[in-house]
């Protein structure tokens, strides 16, 4: 993919946060995420995207985790407008998994059928 056609994310934002520089965040999905960015108006901050095993493993996630294989993001939320308007996006695009947190919302584009399909969460 070619970073200079994404205009609000820089390739960084996606890699693992251990510092190991893991990154294979899905291109498509990377897409998605600026055209949501431009429909809200407002910034949206990346708290994790892709994981190597060693820092899932470390941070508590799932060992079936899709950030794992670059097609999770948490997208941190600082309020209950905004909550509104990603989700409102994300079921009008009709994205089949989101856990909502209290700071953040988890979107998860694995379309790996052995994952519940058309859920959302709550924790």
């Amino acid at each position: 993919m070619d970073w200079q056609t994404i205009e609000h994310f820089k390739e960084s934002e996606f890699s693992c946060k251990c510092g190991c520089g893991f990154n294979k965040i899905d291109k498509d999905f990377v897409i998605l995420l600026d055209f949501i960015r431009d429909e809200i108006k407002e910034p949206l901050i990346i708290n994790s995207a892709c994981r190597c095993i060693s820092h899932n493993q470390n941070i508590g996630g799932s060992p079936t985790s899709s950030h794992l294989h670059g097609l999770a993001v948490d997208l941190k939320i600082e309020n209950s407008n905004k909550r509104y308007k990603v989700l409102n996006l994300l079921l009008g695009m009709n994205f089949k998994r989101i856990g909502i947190y209290d700071d953040f919302i988890h979107i998860d584009i694995n379309f790996d059928k052995s994952k519940p399909q058309n859920v959302i969460w709550y924790k």
